[in-house]
């Protein structure tokens, strides 16, 4: 008879080969992930010989605390400002109004331009500041 003990055997799991999978799969993730874009749709725009560009022509509006308005860095008078900017309307086709304000102006200065701007079919972008 024998009676010695016998040794109980552990399971043993060996993960090395675990790592290396884990490890391919993140890298490929990680790769694809930055190769794919879903916001982004290439074209491969036609060419022609007689196309014309069109530039977006741009003015700048300005308005400081004291009231006095500018555009294009020329001083306006208020009763002004629908003049000058009807003949800019009038040299451009798609023409944007950058419009920049001192914080301390009253929302109503703004509006006035905005709806200046609206009457003229102008569009319009208001200028700030990054934080």
């Amino acid at each position: 008879m024998n009676l010695k003990k016998r040794h109980k055997r552990e399971a043993e799991v060996h993960t090395s080969a675990m790592n290396d999978i884990m490890f391919f799969l993140m890298l490929f993730f990680l790769i694809a992930s930055t190769v794919t874009n879903p916001n982004v749709v290439k074209l491969v725009l036609p060419k022609s010989a007689s196309g014309q560009s069109i530039s977006k022509k741009t003015v700048q509006v300005s308005l400081n605390k004291d009231l006095q308005y500018t555009v294009d860095r020329k001083p306006v008078a208020v009763a002004d400002l629908e003049t000058n900017l009807s003949t800019y309307k009038n040299l451009a086709k798609d023409l944007t109004i950058v419009l920049s304000v001192d914080k301390t102006v009253d929302i109503q200065e703004v509006v006035n331009v905005m709806d200046i701007a609206q009457k003229l079919n102008i569009k319009m972008v208001l200028k700030t500041a990054k934080k």
